[in-house]
């Protein structure tokens, strides 16, 4: 099967983004792997693919598959690509696009400056919205490492999201915290987790230890993350600027119970094709 896709990124946060009307023209997750691979195959963070809309009134569904081949349920970087690409397609630069996803669905508008801003739902501070493993919701939890104990936020910006607040992110833990957090058997179906150092009320710095990829140069999930749970305590304002190793991102949350907004760049590296097993013989 020859699979069309185009190779995008937002802030180095890389994809290919590729169609797919249905199960049989879905690649294996062993090919996903395959294709991630950065000296073998193409090289990506995560794979989006999109589908017909499922949804009234909505223009794609997109689906989000990890360089290990595991389906997530939601990625910024990767909407605001979307975003780019369907907006393209059907010559719609100044209009509103509504994107559905396993996350929910997702508002984008593409801004005269070229970015891109994203919609990603109201935060949830509820256990059971990543899940995460715990009696009741609280602002703060403690949890258990083979380095010791480390304390947390976590929120799900339609996916799960521990972040940890750090003096410096240029010395966090992140190569032995972040897959330890990662796969700790209180967060049932893994968790991104995001270090998380605060410069002022404005401005944060940030790493990001992603679920299924390994640390990336830029999380928008995660960024929306750190912001919420900061912000929950008090000491951020209402935009943020967060800045993270492949760049800047704008988030905006005017807080409890409005959408949290996601603002940066998606750009094109550019199209191409390669062949892959037909997806029924690898199933």
């Amino acid at each position: 099967m020859r699979l069309a896709f185009t190779k995008m990124h937002g802030l180095g946060n890389d994809f290919i983004v590729f169609d797919a009307h249905g199960p049989h023209e879905l690649p294996s997750a062993e090919t996903l792997r395959s294709l991630a691979d950065r000296r073998t195959g193409i090289g990506f963070d995560q794979a989006l693919v999109l589908e017909p809309p499922r949804r009234e009134g909505t223009d794609v569904y997109y689906r989000i598959f990890n360089a290990d081949g595991s389906e997530v349920e939601q990625c910024g970087n990767g909407a605001r690509c979307i975003a780019r690409l369907v907006a393209t397609r059907a010559s719609r630069q100044d209009q509103p696009l509504l994107m559905d996803s396993p996350g929910g669905v997702v508002e984008a508008r593409l801004r005269r400056d070229g970015q891109v801003a994203v919609a990603m739902g109201v935060p949830d501070f509820s256990p059971a919205s990543l899940p995460f493993l715990a009696d009741h919701e609280q602002a703060s939890y403690r949890i258990e490492l083979p380095g010791g104990p480390v304390e947390f936020g976590a929120v799900s910006i339609g996916n799960p999201h521990a972040v940890i607040r750090v003096r410096s992110v240029d010395d966090a833990p992140v190569d032995s915290v972040g897959p330890a957090m990662e796969n700790h058997a209180r967060f049932p179906r893994r968790v991104n987790v995001g270090f998380l150092e605060i410069v002022a009320p404005d401005h944060v710095r940030l790493r990001v230890f992603e679920r299924g990829a390994g640390e990336t140069r830029a999380c928008g999930t995660g960024a929306c993350a750190a912001v919420a749970v900061a912000r929950r305590h008090g000491p951020l304002a209402e935009e943020v600027r967060v800045d993270l190793p492949g760049g800047r991102l704008t988030v905006q949350w005017p807080g409890k119970g409005r959408p949290i907004w996601l603002t940066g760049p998606a750009e094109t590296a550019f199209e191409g094709h390669v062949d892959v097993p037909d997806p029924e013989q690898g199933r």
